[in-house]
């Protein structure tokens, strides 16, 4: 073995062994105050790889009274769903991102991380699943609309569906009972695609449609790419369903991987994944509403009122702790290998 090798495998092994550093607490950490301990830095961050198993091998827990069943199997990486008008369902599958690694560590993170995801190939398809008799199983599966580009997130609103691949929004006409899309998708407009350290596109529609809210993640974990890769990213952006022009609707997101309105108060909420590498138990990703103009603190702050503002931009900094309308439900972060601390 050479001395290169050696010391990769020595690397691997401290890596591995940084996954159960004896200061994961054994219940996670949730609600609106959760408790934040001290930061921990090393060389090697502590990561917690989730480890894969075939259907009916593991299934989630659910309270009592509710089952999990699955009524579609062998997907191209399913991410997200849609129920249509009719009951019909439509799932979201892919999987992009192309951010090349920046130091060696990335490439024995990305060998670590591997291990928890599929290597089924991505489907970049729009599958639907139908009931037609009501019995729970979805016995109907037809490709709604393929040779997309990693899309996620999906929207129905005055006849059109709506979907946000990892470089653009785009819609179609849909009819009730459509199964398959009648042409190609008409782009709405561009999403930022350079680098896509922070693939997925959540995406949700206000009430009367005008408006589609587009979740963007950063390109990096702490903007160890530089600034410049994070221009409009880490952000919500604000797209008029007509013309395609967009606006930042709140920014400092690190990344806001699911969009919902809150229905008959329009409200718009977001879940956030936090930044890595600062221990086991830090920092915690949360549920928050959404204020038009809002910075929520990436990537100079994380969880609590502060007085620091974007640059450039008139917005008012909120917390997704403390801010008057925002009532989040938090859990402790499994962080995941990125390199560089916040500065």
């Amino acid at each position: 073995m050479t001395r290169s090798s050696l010391l990769a495998a020595a690397a691997l092994v401290a890596l591995l062994t940084a996954c159960d550093d004896g200061n994961t607490p054994s219940q996670p950490v949730y609600g609106a105050n959760p408790p934040l301990p001290e930061q921990q830095r090393g060389l090697l961050p502590s990561m917690n790889i989730a480890k894969p198993a075939n259907w009916g091998d593991r299934k989630p827990t659910v309270p009592e009274g509710f089952t999990v069943t699955a009524i579609a199997t062998d997907l191209g990486i399913p991410r997200q769903t849609l129920v249509l008008p009719n009951g019909d369902i439509l799932v979201a599958e892919g999987r992009g991102g192309s951010a090349p690694p920046l130091r060696p560590k990335d490439i024995i993170a990305g060998v670590i991380k591997s291990k928890g995801t599929t290597s089924v190939p991505s489907g970049n398809r729009i599958t639907l699943l139908r009931d037609a008799d009501g019995d729970g199983r979805y016995e109907e599966r037809t490709v709604f609309a393929d040779q997309l580009n990693a899309p996620y997130g999906l929207a129905f609103v005055n006849g059109q569906i709506y979907v946000a691949n990892q470089d653009a929004l785009v819609r179609f006409p849909y009819r009730d009972g459509q199964t398959r899309a009648e042409g190609p998708p008409e782009k709405v407009t561009d999403l930022p695609a350079y680098i896509n350290h922070h693939w997925t596109k959540s995406l949700a529609a206000s009430p009367d449609g005008r408006f589609l809210y587009v979740g963007i993640g950063s390109n990096s974990n702490i903007t160890e790419r530089g600034m410049p890769a994070e221009a409009d990213r880490a952000m919500v952006w604000e797209i008029d369903a007509q013309t395609g022009a967009h606006r930042p609707y709140a920014t400092g997101l690190r990344n806001p991987t699911a969009l919902a309105i809150q229905p008959g108060t329009g409200t718009l909420w977001a879940v956030v994944n936090e930044r890595d590498e600062l221990g086991p138990n830090l920092v915690p990703d949360y549920l928050t509403s959404v204020r038009e103009g809002g910075f929520y603190g990436w990537p100079y702050s994380y969880w609590g009122r502060t007085s620091i503002r974007a640059p450039s931009r008139r917005s008012r900094s909120w917390s997704p702790r403390r801010s008057s309308r925002t009532t989040p439900w938090a859990r402790t972060s499994r962080p995941s290998a990125s390199p560089s601390p916040r500065r």
